[in-house]
C-alpha cells in the first residue's frame, strides 16, 4: 500500500526564516536603546513605539514628518559588502529635510526589506540608524524588518526612513519672509549625500571601468571611499544658528541640486541668482563630469555640486552669520542673491 502521507511544508521552507527574524530583533534593540530619549515609553518589538514628548517651552507645537530612502547608493553597499554607513545616511537625510523648517528631531521609525534575512547584515544597517539618531538627538523608536523571499535579488535589500520632529508654530521657517536683495549662503557637502548614484555609477563602473578598491588619485581615495561618504547631518550647527539669527529660508540640496531644491522655498515674486565658481566644487563631481562627459547643466541638475545645504538671509545679517559660522569652525560660502522674478534658479558665471 503506496505511503500517501505528505511532507509538511513549513514557513522557512517557503523562505522566510522566523528565527532569523528574532535574531535580529536581540540585536537591534541593544543599538535602539543607545539612541533612547526621556520621551520614549515603549521598547523595540511593541505593536507601536511610544513617544511623549515636551511642549512646555512651546505656544504652538507643530509636529513636521518626513519620509526617505536612500537610492541606488544601497548598490555601493551590496558591492562592497559595507552595511554600516547607509542607515546613517538615510537619518541624516531625514533628519536635514526636517531641519530647513526648523524642526528639531524626535524619532525615527526605519523599514528594511530584503529576500533573505542575515541577522549580522541587518545589526550593520541598524548600528548606522543608532549612529545617525545619537547624532541627532533622536530616538531610534521602531521599525519593521521584512523578509520577503523571491522579491529581491540575492544579497540585495531596500530602506525607507521616516522622521517626525517638532517647532513652534511661530519659529517654523517656510520662506514667506525671502525678499528682494536676501544673500543665499551655503554650506558643503561631504559628497555625494544619497542623490545621483544611478548616473554616478554609470560613470565609475561603466564607463571607467572601475572597480570597488580601485584607487583615483584625483579624489585621493578609492573609488568606493569616496563615493559612499556619508550625507552630512547639518543639525548640530543650524539648530544653535536659528536661536541667534533671523533666516529667512533654508534648503536641503538632495536630488534635483540647487534648482530642484533651493526653489521649493523661494516665493513666487523673486528668484533666486546662484553665481557659478563661488565655492568649492568638489573633485569628485569634477571627476564624474569630465570621466562621464556630462553636459554641466545635467550635473547641476542631478548633483549638489559641493554645497549640502543653503541659508538665504537678510543682506544685512550676511556678514553677522557668516562670521559666527567661521567662529563656529564651519566653512560657508555666499554663493548668490534674491532679486525679483517668478520661482526659478537662475546660474551666473
Amino acid at each position: 500500500m503506496a505511503d500517501d502521507r505528505k511532507q509538511k511544508l513549513t514557513y522557512a521552507d517557503a523562505g522566510v526564516d522566523i528565527k532569523a527574524g528574532e535574531a535580529a530583533v536581540q540585536k537591534i534593540k541593544a543599538l535602539a536603546h543607545k539612541t533612547f530619549t526621556p520621551g520614549v515609553l515603549s521598547d523595540i518589538g511593541s505593536f507601536g513605539g511610544f513617544f511623549r514628548p515636551e511642549f512646555q517651552s512651546m505656544n504652538r507645537p507643530v509636529l513636521i514628518s518626513s519620509a526617505d530612502g536612500v537610492g541606488t547608493k544601497l548598490k555601493l553597499a551590496f558591492m562592497t559588502g559595507r552595511h554600516n554607513t547607509c542607515g546613517e545616511d538615510l537619518v541624516n537625510h531625514c533628519v536635514d529635510d526636517i531641519l530647513v523648517h526648523g524642526a528639531k528631531a524626535l524619532f525615527f521609525l526605519d523599514y528594511i526589506a530584503t529576500g533573505k534575512l542575515h541577522p549580522d547584515i541587518i545589526a550593520e544597517i541598524v548600528e548606522g540608524f543608532s549612529r545617525g539618531c545619537l547624532n541627532a538627538g533622536a530616538a531610534l523608536l521602531g521599525g519593521e524588518t521584512a523578509e520577503l523571499p523571491d522579491f529581491y535579488q540575492p544579497g540585495e535589500y531596500d530602506l525607507a526612513g521616516f522622521i517626525v520632529g517638532i517647532v513652534d508654530q511661530d519659529k517654523v521657517i517656510n520662506g514667506v519672509h525671502v525678499t528682494d536683495g536676501d544673500v543665499c549662503i551655503g554650506l558643503p557637502s561631504n559628497g555625494l549625500h544619497t542623490n545621483g548614484y544611478t548616473l554616478a555609477r554609470k560613470v565609475a563602473f561603466d564607463i571607467a571601468k572601475l572597480k570597488p578598491g580601485d584607487r583615483v588619485e584625483e579624489l585621493g581615495d578609492t573609488i568606493d571611499n569616496a563615493l559612499m561618504k556619508v550625507h552630512r547631518l547639518y543639525a548640530p550647527i543650524i539648530h544653535p544658528l536659528i536661536e541667534q539669527f533671523d533666516i529667512h529660508a533654508m534648503a536641503h540640496i538632495t536630488g534635483g541640486g540647487i534648482p530642484g531644491n533651493l526653489n521649493r522655498v523661494l516665493p513666487p515674486r523673486v528668484d533666486a541668482v546662484i553665481e557659478k565658481g563661488s565655492w568649492p566644487v568638489l573633485p569628485i563631481f569634477s571627476w564624474l563630469e569630465r570621466t562621464g562627459n556630462i553636459d554641466p547643466d545635467d550635473m547641476y541638475n542631478s548633483f549638489n555640486m559641493g554645497i549640502g545645504y543653503v541659508l538665504v538671509v537678510a543682506q544685512t545679517d550676511a556678514g553677522a552669520v557668516l562670521e559666527w559660522l567661521a567662529g563656529k569652525g564651519e566653512k560657508a560660502y555666499r554663493i548668490g542673491a534674491i532679486t525679483e522674478g517668478t520661482g526659478r534658479i537662475r546660474f551666473k558665471s
